[in-house]
This record gives structure tokens, C-alpha cells and sequence, in this order.
């Protein structure tokens, strides 16, 4: 969503072209006086700097909340046009009564407003949402506001987006104080004479207590406005602008906003990952190639023509290998949803990898997202109806109909009911009616007629045939080792994608709830490649060793051993709930849980998905490279 280094490449390399930017990235050129507008976005709850800092809510609000009593533009509000993924993640954009002209009033106090009468609820409101570490978040040609901080490790000056409402630190621990005025620093180059484009906005909110009547100073008084919630008071709200060349040019402007928190954590990340994947690879190479080689050649040796023929280890099971399991329409459901979300994921991996998704284009990640998955219903259908024949399943039509309504539905409702707690709480990160009826108009009227397409080439396809035949009569099995009993192999083999990427999904779950910008998107694509190839890895090596144990019902503890990783994430989740979080509020906790089973129902559905593709390859593989008498 943040990534831009790689469109300022892309720009730098087509120079020569007029008029030539990726979209959403055009830059805005100024002329002297020309007139500057300031929106306002959603407020948000923000980790504040405090080492020990938790995340106290995760409920959104406008701007505009009658409660905040903010100043409103004579004009009246005037909401901006906005992305479907910038709707969905809660950015709700207004258009402000800050009057702001390129190079003009620079360094002037000025009075926005005047508040009268705010009551002592409206106070009790703002002294809460300070409490709770809530920001201001504003935008200046697509730039967000931020505060300019020090890393004290490194000592490198960054913007920190967003601002704090108020503070509650310090003396202002018993009452918070209500910042009533901003100093703007808007950071403008100029590519060539008379021209003007904006690179860098920053706000230094200050409180500026005592009297709120009479001519405005714009000056530390030294006291606070802290808001009483027994009687009525007066706000007035103050701000001065100043304008400052810098030698930043526009392409680069989002370099100082986009900043990674000690990248070195990534590579380690990153390495380590590597590390766990490659010991895998060599660990299943041996066991697989060296073992399985070895079984081969030893079976295919038999001498067929002998009266007796005694199998042994995972040829055991070759009459059963391929029987039908139990609820092959489920299975092949997810298999297809699966399928469907892994498209999604690597294909818009690769889009922010390249940086076609503009930090200006807000929302963008999410929209191409939901446009992907719309798009590849037909991976669904396809994948679905192929498995589910090869499964050995004969009712084509429910499985159509299942693998395209049965997983939006899942989603559906619970978003909904997600959706319901935002709205009584008054939240601005509701999702419309109106937006909620066009995702069901792009589910009904796009993927899931796309999903009936695929069924139908899947169906004509038909099934892949099994290289063995399937005996009558199944065959008993053995009681397992513990250690191949199915949670118990589902927990181990989970682990071990899990922990390649538990590093990054902390800065993950960090973007999704505490309101930070993630586009470390290299990282995020090595990180789930390898995820990937080590989930498909492992759950090879737990089916062979299943095979070997003569159990021949596989194919539902492949798909649960791959998904096994979900179970850990769900573990994580609820670790950083207590590290990093102190949510007050019953709604914030059904989101975050809510939320939180979201992912890992996707996370489920694609790594299982990868772990039985994968380990369906293998079983074929090895069947077809025996003698069956």
C-alpha cells in the first residue's frame, strides 16, 4: 500500500516520455498563491512511544463527530471520493475549513474557530479518545500529516504519520490536555521556475490553555485546555502555516514517510527462513529420494512370476490409497477457495513488489485485492470440480454451487456481524450499505459466474485417473505412533511455517490493527514463498511417513497438516493481544477476535490448499513409479 521506490524506477527509466505515471502517482503542480486544500481522514487509535505502549482500541471515528465538536467548513462537509478498499479499511475523507495558499501566510497565527458550549459529555468524549491514544490524520496532496521523530537507536530523523489528539503524560496524567492548536510545516520543491509541488507536511499540535476569547497568539502559555466534564467551556482552535523548500524532489517525497524500523530484523527474519526452508528441502530430499529410490527399485526387483509376493512399508496401501475419503464435496470446496485465494495473493504480491500500488492512491492494496479475488472465481470452479472428480464425487452441480457461494457466504456473515458492532459503536469504520451491496453485486454477479464457468471446463476436463487400481474391500489400519496421530502431526508440521514467518507477521498484525503502514513488500514476498514451499515440503514428508504407517486416508490430513500453521497464527494472535494491547471496550475485543479469525480462516484455506496440491502430486508420483500385480 506504501510502496513507491520502485514506481520512482519505473518513472526514472521512461523519462523521456511527457506526461508518463503509474496511476494514482500524477504530481500536482502549484503556482504561487494557488489555493492548498487540507482533508481530513478518520481518527484512529495509534501505539504512542512509550516503550511499554499498548494499543487500547481499535474502533475508528470521523472526524466530524458531533462529540469531537471539530470546526466545520462554511461551505459544509463535502465527503471526497474514495477507493473501494479505502471504504472497507474505514478512510472516511472530508474536505476542512483550513485555508491554506502555496507560499502565502507563511508563519501568520490564525484563528480557525471559535466552539462554544462544549458540554461536559463532548468533553468526557475527547478525554476518553485521548486516554486511548487516538491521532488526527489529515492529508495535503495525498500526503499525510506526521510528526518528525528520532530513532534513538540510530539517531535518523523520520515522519511518524498522524498526530495526537491530545496528552495525557506528564502533569496531564490526572486530566488530559485537548491540543487546540497546529503548527503546519509544509515542506514544498520547485522542479523549475514558478512551479510548485509539495513533499513533506508535518504538524506540531501544542495546548494552549487560559482564556479562549480575544485575539489568538498561537503561543505555549505555559497551561493546558484540559476539558471539564462537570460544566461547559470554549475551544478555540489556532494554526499557523509555514512554508519550507526542500531539495527533495517529488518522486521521492514518500522516502521519509516510508521508513522500516530496523531493517535488520527483516533480513533475520528473512535468513532465517531461508534457513529453515533450505534444511527442510536437503532433510526431505534424503528421506524421500534416498528411502523412496531405495523401496522402488527393491518392489520393481520382485520377481512377478512368483507364486508369493509379500509387499511391505506404503505399497502396502496401494489399493487404497486413491478411495473416495469421507466428505469429498467439502474437501474439494476448500481445495478451490483455496486455490482461488493463493491466485489472489501472489498475483497482488507481485503488483505491490513492482509498485504499481501507489502510497497516494489510498486504499488501492485492499481494492486490488478484492478486484483479484473477483476475478479468479474461475480458479475456484475449475480446481474444484477436477478434485471432487478425482476424489471420486458424482454430484457436479452441488459442488458448483457450494465452491461458489459457500466461502463468501462464511465471509459474509461474518464481516456482518463485525460490521454490526462498528456501526453501534459509532464507528467510521463501518462499511456502508451501499458499499456492502456492490461487494455482493462483484460476488454474485462476477466471481460467482466465473466459478460456474471454471466448474464447467473442470467437469469437462473430467477426473486425473489414479495409476492404481482401488481394491473393493478396504483394509484395516494399524493404530498410528503418537506422533503421526492426526492433531498431533497437525501441530507439528504447523510449526515450522509458522515459525518462518512469525517475525514479519508481528509487523503484519501491527499494520491491520495499530493503524501503521506496512510496505516492506520484498520482504512480505520472499517471506511467503518460502512459507509456501515449506508448508508444501513438510506436508509431503508427514504423508509419506502416514503411507508408510499404512494409513491410507491421507488426503484430509494433508490439507489439515498444511493448514496447520493457522492454528499458531490463531496462538500469536492472541500473544500479541496481551503484549501489545489493553482493549477496554467489549466492541474493540469482538473486532480483534473477529478480525483475527478472519485471518486465519484464509491462512487456513490457502496453506492447506499448497500442503494437498502438493502432497496429491507426491502420492501420484510414487504410485506411478511401482509394479502393481
Amino acid at each position: 500500500m506504501r510502496s513507491t521506490v520502485l514506481a520512482a524506477a519505473l518513472l526514472a527509466f521512461v523519462g523521456n516520455v511527457d506526461a508518463f505515471y503509474l496511476p494514482g502517482a500524477a504530481p500536482h503542480n502549484y503556482v504561487d498563491g494557488e489555493k492548498v486544500d487540507l482533508f481530513v481522514n478518520a481518527l484512529t487509535p495509534m501505539l504512542s512511544a512509550k516503550d511499554d505502549a499498548k494499543l487500547k482500541s481499535l474502533i475508528n471515528y470521523d472526524y466530524y463527530h458531533p462529540n469531537f465538536r471539530f470546526c466545520h467548513p462554511e461551505g459544509g462537509m463535502k465527503k471526497q471520493p474514495e477507493s473501494l478498499g479505502s471504504i472497507l479499511f474505514g478512510d472516511r475523507i472530508f474536505n476542512s475549513p483550513y485555508d491554506i495558499h502555496m507560499l502565502k501566510e507563511n508563519g501568520t497565527c490564525r484563528t480557525l474557530c471559535t466552539v462554544e458550549d462544549v458540554t461536559g459529555e463532548d468533553a468526557k468524549f475527547i478525554n476518553d479518545r485521548i486516554l486511548e491514544d487516538y491521532a488526527l490524520n489529515w492529508l495535503v496532496d495525498g500526503l499525510p500529516a506526521a510528526e518528525m521523530k528520532m530513532d534513538l537507536r540510530t539517531g535518523e530523523l523520520f515522519y511518524d504519520m498522524g498526530f495526537n489528539l491530545g496528552n495525557d503524560e506528564g502533569d496531564y496524567s490526572d486530566a488530559p490536555a485537548l491540543n487546540n492548536h497546529y503548527e503546519i510545516v509544509l515542506q514544498y520543491h520547485e522542479p523549475s521556475p514558478g512551479t510548485y509541488r509539495v513533499v513533506g507536511v508535518l504538524v506540531w499540535p501544542i495546548s494552549i490553555g487560559g482564556s479562549q476569547d480575544g485575539e489568538p497568539t498561537c503561543i505555549d502559555s505555559g497551561t493546558a485546555l484540559q476539558l471539564s466534564d462537570t460544566q461547559n467551556q470554549t475551544i478555540r482552535y489556532t494554526y499557523r502555516v509555514t512554508w519550507n523548500e526542500s531539495s527533495i524532489p517529488w518522486a521521492t517525497r514518500w522516502d521519509s514517510y516510508l521508513r522500516i524500523n530496523d531493517p535488520r530484523i527483516h533480513y533475520f527474519s528473512l535468513i532465517n527462513s531461508i534457513v529453515i526452508v533450505v534444511f527442510l528441502c536437503v532433510m526431505v530430499s534424503m528421506i524421500l529420494l534416498r528411502t523412496v529410490s531405495r523401496d522402488i527399485s527393491r518392489y520393481n526387483a520382485i520377481d512377478l512370476s512368483e507364486d508369493v509376493q509379500e509387499d511391505w512399508g506404503w505399497k502396502l496401501v496401494h489399493g487404497e490409497v486413491f478411495r473416495t475419503p469421507r466428505w469429498p464435496m467439502a474437501l474439494s470446496v476448500m481445495v478451490g477457495n483455496g486455490s482461488q485465494l493463493s491466485a489472489m495473493v501472489m498475483i497482488t504480491l507481485v503488483f505491490a513488489l513492482l509498485g504499481f500500488l501507489s502510497p497516494s492512491n489510498r486504499g488501492s492494496l485492499a481494492t486490488v485485492m478484492i478486484v483479484f479475488w473477483t476475478l479468479f472465481g474461475g480458479i475456484s470452479g475449475y480446481i474444484s470440480s477436477r478434485v471432487y472428480a478425482s476424489l471420486g464425487g458424482t454430484d457436479r452441480r452441488k459442488n458448483a454451487f457450494f465452491t461458489a457461494t459457500l466461502f463468501p457466504t462464511v465471509v459474509f456473515v461474518l464481516v456482518f456481524m463485525l460490521n454490526f458492532f462498528l456501526f453501534t459503536a459509532g464507528s467510521s469504520g463501518a462499511v456502508p450499505f451501499g458499499t456492502m451491496l456492490l461487494v455482493c453485486v462483484l460476488w454474485f454477479g462476477v466471481s460467482a459466474p466465473l466459478s460456474s464457468v471454471g466448474a464447467y471446463f473442470g467437469n469437462k476436463h473430467g477426473s486425473i485417473p489414479n495409476p492404481v487400481r482401488v481394491n473393493p474391500i478396504p483394509r484395516q489400519i494399524p493404530p498410528p505412533p503418537r506422533y503421526l496421530q492426526t492433531w498431533s502431526s497437525v501441530l507439528l508440521a504447523g510449526l515450522l511455517p509458522f515459525g518462518a514467518a512469525f517475525v514479519e507477521l508481528y509487523f503484519v498484525l501491527s499494520s491491520l490493527f495499530a493503524s501503521r503502514a506496512y510496505y516492506a513488500f520484498g520482504f512480505l514476498t520472499l517471506t511467503a514463498g518460502v512459507v509456501g514451499l515449506t508448508t508444501a515440503t513438510v506436508t509431503i514428508l508427514f504423508t509419506y511417513f502416514v503411507l508408510c504407517a499404512e494409513e491410507y486416508r491421507w488426503q484430509w490430513r494433508a490439507f489439515l497438516t498444511g493448514g496447520g500453521s493457522a492454528i499458531w497464527l490463531l496462538a500469536y494472535g492472541i500473544f500479541y493481544w496481551v503484549s501489545r494491547m489493553s482493549l477496554d471496550s467489549f466492541t474493540s475485543v469482538v473486532l480483534y477476535l473477529g478480525y483475527l479469525l478472519l485471518l486465519a480462516i484464509l491462512t487456513f484455506l490457502v496453506t492447506g490448499t499448497i500442503g494437498f496440491l502438493a502432497s496429491y502430486w507426491a502420492v501420484r508420483r510414487l504410485y506411478t513409479a511401482i509394479r502393481i500385480d
